[in-house]
């Protein structure tokens, strides 16, 4: 970098810059890279390289196919998903996951895949009566893409007479009759989970390769690859939950972070870098809503490594024009979906290009400490007043619920919406078993080692270059000479130190465990990057102190044994998981609205079973679990209030305005709570002073329907009330 950055400058100091290189070895060049060894016959160098870059092909696509195996076994044995009819196997796609499928369904059922798009782009059954663009709305481009791929691999098995499917008929026992159901990928439920099961089989491989790029060694990968198994069940719940939208997006994350570390590590990065960081980043974007809060974390982890020296603005340049690109596709291909325009991640980015843009001015204050507080102050201020302004241009409040939930973590804030998450349990902070389950298979040891190391590390090329800076310096003054405004600014655009990358993850890490301790369900983003930083405790140059290199592979080997004995162990407890799905109630409820209710019957109730309603009957429902949108949350409110302690008068004339004929009830809704305060009396509590103490109005329907609703269905489970 130095030698470049010298080709810029004027003739007058080329003398100059002629000695700085001749020192810059035993200065610069040693203290950067010490461990950097005599360059090989090119010849030997292929032949390492090839042998090297074979290894690490087979041991990612090996982990990858296991990964593959490993949750769709699980998959099948908790559900015994192979012997389940068609209802069934939609049954067990409960809440966001049924409302998604049932996209999937209707565009796989349509007579053409483009009829089929057109009436999810023009939707009145999801939030009757509205009309709305459910492709806008709900992150479904992975629906489309599974929909057009299941109807071209149709039409070619077809065409050739291919068998992808075998059908049976299955006595299930219990009393229950006997149904028929299809095994292969040629079924449509076959085809969408294994697809997914394939790309999370795919994130395996980029686990094992970011690894492996961090550390430098195949060892490094495979502890990350191994530690991602011991921990699985704190990692994914792909096997568990396969059409959620994490399980399409979080694979795509990790090969975007894997991009960005390719482009830290890389000298002058271009525009095929930001080009690859933008297509991956829409990639993340479209299947998930959350994906803005990691995308945020992400700018927030490089923009720390760029304010500490680690790139100049040139690399930071190209990583958020990456960004920048992929959110501005995503916000057209999402058809001008608001929520990302009023997003923090756009408001940092903006705020990032403003600090950038500026860079020459700031740089010239006296003091670095005071940069960083500019700086610092100019992050802080840009992202709350830009998402400020943007909400307000724009009038949109569809993510204040999010501000709110976080309000609601560190304060007494408290109101309906937030109530329904932070009492569910993936909602809440982490576990304070997770932790010990950590401990037990030695991950959060491990991590924390590697983290030290790292810093360690980090720290030690500081000082080392502080202080051959600090001698350069005084020469400088010595000779009275000093470089030119324009050399100062090529240095501040291309500076560089090495283990950028590590510095990104070390921060990228830290934000995730944030995110995973406040939400629970966000430590997909921390644990996985645990087991990966793990894999750093390979690297030589990071823990160079191992002399031999055979006493740092036997320490490593030790380390694996004593982490198997917990990991092996939560491996044979999730292979010992066997179930058999069976919904009796909802199976007898939903076969119930087929053969007894129209077909243009409106249905509200409890949002999972909506979700249920309109995949397996095909009923227009008015509420449904996806809440991002302001709209739907009111119109949820709306059909609680049910489980309120309003009267029934009010409470008919506000679900009539929504213009539902049917209302399904859950008896367990009006008692169901998951710690004190929770249950739906109680969160209607909050704001509804007026009917405190009053029995709950799902009790006196269950009593009495009469005289606003009357009952025309009633099972041990569920209850469907006519208005």
């Amino acid at each position: 970098m130095a030698a470049r950055n010298k080709k810029q400058t004027s003739t007058g100091s080329a003398q100059k810059q002629l000695q700085k290189a001749q020192k810059g070895k035993s200065k610069g060049g040693q203290r950067f890279h010490k461990d950097a060894k005599s360059t090989p016959s090119s010849g030997t160098w292929r032949k390492k390289m090839t042998g090297w870059h074979v290894a690490a092909v087979i041991i990612a696509v090996t982990a990858g196919v296991l990964h593959c195996m490993h949750v769709s076994n699980m998959f099948e044995n908790d559900r015994f998903f192979s012997h389940l009819s068609e209802l069934e196997r939609e049954m067990t796609f409960r809440t966001e996951m049924g409302l998604y499928y049932s996209y999937y369904k209707t565009m796989i059922t349509s007579p053409t895949f483009v009829q089929g798009l057109s009436a999810v782009m023009n939707d009145n059954v999801t939030e009757y009566p509205s009309t709305i663009n459910v492709l806008k709305r709900f992150n479904l481009y992975p629906e489309v893409g599974l929909a057009m791929g299941y109807r071209i691999f149709r039409s070619v098995t077809e065409s050739l007479n291919i068998r992808t499917k075998q059908c049976y008929r299955v006595e299930r026992g219990r009393g229950l009759s006997a149904v028929s159901n299809c095994e292969g990928i040629g079924d449509p439920a076959y085809f969408y989970i294994d697809l997914i099961f394939v790309e999370n089989g795919a994130l395996m491989s980029l686990v094992f390769i970011l690894a492996t790029n961090l550390s430098g060694s195949l060892m490094g990968g495979i502890i990350a690859v191994l530690t991602f198994f011991y921990n699985h069940g704190e990692c994914t719940r792909v096997q568990w939950t396969p059409p959620l939208r994490e399980s399409f997006a979080y694979p795509i994350l990790l090969l975007q972070i894997l991009i960005v570390t390719h482009t830290l590590k890389t000298s002058h990065p271009g525009w095929k870098h930001s080009i690859a960081i933008a297509l991956t980043t829409v990639g993340f974007m479209l299947p998930w809503q959350f994906a803005q809060f990691a995308l945020l974390t992400q700018t927030l982890a490089i923009f720390a490594t760029y304010v500490l020296g680690y790139i100049g603005s040139n690399k930071f340049r190209c990583i958020i024009q990456g960004q920048s690109i992929g959110l501005v596709i995503s916000f057209v291909m999402l058809f001008g979906n608001e929520m990302l325009l009023t997003s923090f991640f756009a408001s940092c980015l903006i705020t990032v290009w403003i600090i950038v843009l500026l860079e020459k001015h700031i740089e010239k204050l006296p003091h670095r400490l005071l940069i960083w507080i500019v700086q610092g102050l100019m992050l802080i201020l840009g992202v709350v007043g830009i998402k400020i302004i943007l909400s307000k241009l724009l009038s949109t409040a569809d993510d204040a619920h999010i501000s709110n939930l976080f309000r609601s973590k560190f304060s007494d804030f408290r109101d309906f919406h937030t109530m329904l998450y932070i009492c569910a349990k993936e909602f809440d902070f982490i576990e304070s078993e997770t932790p010990i389950r950590f401990l037990k298979t030695l991950l959060l040891p491990a991590s924390v080692i590697a983290l030290g190391g790292v810093v360690v590390h980090l720290c030690r090329l500081e000082y080392n270059a502080w202080k051959a800076g600090h001698d350069e310096t005084e020469e400088n003054a010595h000779e009275g000479k000093n470089g030119s405004n324009h050399e100062e600014n090529n240095a501040i655009q291309e500076r560089s130190k090495p283990h950028a990358e590590l510095v990104y993850h070390v921060f990228q890490l830290l934000a995730f465990t944030v995110m995973g301790i406040i939400i629970m369900r966000l430590k997909l983003f921390m644990t996985p990057h645990l087991c990966i930083f793990c894999g750093i405790l390979a690297s030589s140059k990071v823990f160079g102190f191992f002399k031999d290199r055979n006493m740092h592979n036997a320490v490593l080997a030790g380390m694996l044994a004593l982490m198997s004995i917990g990991g092996i162990a939560n491996l044979r407890h999730q292979w010992s998981i066997q179930g058999d799905f069976s919904n009796a109630p909802q199976e007898e409820m939903l076969e119930w609205v087929k053969a007894n209710v129209p077909q243009d019957a409106v249905f509200a109730g409890p949002m999972p079973t909506m979700a249920t309603i309109k995949l397996s009957t095909l009923r227009p429902i008015v509420n449904h679990p996806h809440y991002e949108d302001v709209g739907l949350r009111a119109r949820v409110k709306t059909v609680y209030e049910m489980y309120s302690r309003k009267p029934a008068a009010e409470v008919y004339a506000h679900i009539k305005a929504l213009q539902a004929q049917y209302v399904v009830m859950e008896d367990s809704w009006c008692t169901r709570k998951t710690r004190d305060g929770c249950s739906l009396p109680e969160i209607f509590d909050l704001e509804d002073k007026e009917n405190l103490g009053k029995e709950p109005l799902c009790m006196k329907l269950k009593k009495n329907p009469a005289p606003y609703f009357k009952q025309v269905f009633r099972n041990n489970v569920y209850t469907i009330l006519k208005l």
